[in-house]
């Protein structure tokens, strides 16, 4: 019998009620292991009702009090990383060693919160005017909802509930359908931990409950990582509903290399951040800029190590890169490289026909290396989404920024050079939100923020680090004046208050 991933409500497993499930495949062997319960409207309110009833003591509870259930989680969830690891894979193929680097990133953001009280320290300004202090504080939400993607099913989840949570918030997590079953351990975990019912929900579902918790009255705000046209879509609906949101959404990030930069160093690079999990990172390097003349010994060099990735099973710890997360998606990454010789492109590395033995069925595709890729391509235009890197050629530092700054995306960029000039007018002059100095994926630790420009991000806050603490409290300022007990009474005054 088919497993079934139900949600996650009130602290307890509670089984789909609306007769709607999706299918969940081992990338690796291309069959169905798993269904997942979709959820009803009705079901997308039973959580946030779960979480808005939890609101009213958790929203109360002291800081020591959460930061003891946080503590605990965390511990817990150190102790079951293989666990988490293994269900990432299983569902969405990345080999074992990436689940685990996953978890570890996520666990950043856990290790954050632990400390939030230090981030949620107030202001007091005493004597602004004649016995009259000034006192800000942050306050939480209430209930507020998280959209997350496939490639990263803990840790982008990881990177959101944490934070809210211990800012005093209530959770609904809305995971990817296409690899629930990492969110529902997550939520165990945290319960296990002594977090009280209803403080983390994870509802299951499509298009039904992301619409839902968009539109429900009771959400405070929504954090969201997807596409760009989902995020754009997700901005603009909850926005209209009076929420707060910030929506990371889509990439085609850059990567300059400078004809003074170390080549193997920048091969290695391109490599690790093009190809590693298998293109599914939003801060995945799609596109190499080579300045000047190193171009051709740059791109033999990008061949010669990706002709050595070992692809196979995420489960066997020999496998480098695992399967893409559906056939579909398979296909329509291959579609690139097949159409990409007609637009101009010079195929140097074509994974498309790439099978592996004894998973046949399997979601497979080789690493693809383009050369000479213009930028009316649509390999270069689209966010691809999967193992293909594009190599562009340009004369200068100018021609390549130029062409990085016209993207309409902005998330993530790097630059390889050993001029410190070049790198330090580089970081100024690019239009993007993370930027790496011979750092391939910038990917912030977690006391900073992560987040992109342009059309990589909707919203005013990026997630995690202050940002993430701001955008789940608001501000709240105080103004008092105590009379001075030797006074006698003032008497009314119906001036202006003055302030000296």
């Amino acid at each position: 019998m088919t497993k079934t991933v139900n949600h996650w409500i009130g602290g307890k497993t509670v089984e789909g009620t609306s007769g709607q499930y999706g299918p969940v495949t081992d990338p690796a062997t291309g069959a169905v292991t798993t269904q997942v319960a979709l959820a009803s409207v009705e079901e997308v309110d039973a959580a946030v009702a779960a979480a808005k009833a939890a609101y009213a003591t958790w929203g109360t509870s002291s800081l020591a009090q959460r930061t003891a259930v946080l503590f605990r989680y965390r511990a817990l969830l150190d102790a079951h990383r293989d666990d988490i690891a293994a269900l990432i894979t299983a569902e969405h193929g990345k080999v074992h060693s990436d689940a685990l680097g996953e978890v570890a990133r996520g666990l950043e953001i856990v290790e954050l919160a632990c400390g939030i009280t230090t981030q949620l320290k107030g202001e007091l300004s005493t004597q602004v005017s004649n016995r009259v202090d000034v006192s800000s504080i942050r306050q939480s939400l209430g209930v507020v909802a998280g959209i997350t993607p496939f490639n990263f099913p803990a840790m982008v989840p990881m990177w959101m509930f944490p934070l809210a949570i211990a800012c005093g918030n209530t959770f609904v997590l809305k995971p990817s359908e296409k690899d629930p079953s990492a969110a529902n351990l997550l939520a165990e975990l945290a319960s296990e931990a002594g977090l009280p019912d209803g403080v983390l929900n994870v509802l299951h579902g499509d298009k039904v409950a992301v619409d839902g918790l968009l539109n429900h009255p009771d959400v405070a705000a929504v954090s969201f990582v997807g596409s760009t046209p989902i995020a754009r879509h997700i901005h603009a609906t909850a926005s209209a509903n009076g929420k707060r949101v910030q929506a990371l959404g889509g990439a085609k990030n850059h990567m300059l290399v400078l004809p003074d930069a170390d080549l193997d160093a920048a091969a290695d690079a391109a490599v690790s951040a093009a190809y590693g999990s298998a293109g599914e990172r939003c801060m995945a390097i799609s596109a190499v800029v080579a300045v000047g003349a190193i171009g051709d010994e740059l791109v033999a060099k990008i061949r010669e190590r990706a002709e050595k990735i070992k692809i196979g099973p995420g489960n066997d710890p020999t496998s480098e890169m695992g399967p893409l997360i559906t056939a579909a998606h398979r296909d329509k990454v291959a579609s690139y490289v097949t159409g990409a010789a007609a637009q101009g492109a010079e195929v140097v590395l074509d994974g498309t026909g790439h099978t592996v033995e004894g998973f046949e069925d399997g979601h497979w595709i080789g690493l693809s290396l383009l050369d000479k890729v213009s930028t009316d391509s649509d390999a270069y235009k689209d966010e691809i989404f999967g193992p293909v890197l594009c190599v562009l050629r340009v004369e200068s530092y100018e021609d390549g920024v130029a062409l990085m700054n016209a993207s309409p995306f902005g998330n993530g960029t790097a630059i390889f050079t050993r001029d410190g000039g070049a790198a330090r007018r580089f970081q100024l002059e690019i239009q993007a939100g993370m930027v790496g100095v011979n750092v391939p994926i910038p990917v912030p630790v977690g006391y900073h923020s992560f987040g992109g420009w342009k059309d990589s991000l909707f919203g005013d806050h990026h997630i995690y680090g202050n940002d993430g603490v701001h955008f789940y409290t608001r501000g709240k300022v105080t103004t008092t004046r105590w009379p001075d007990p030797a006074d006698a009474p003032a008497g009314v005054d119906l001036g202006f208050p003055r302030n000296h």
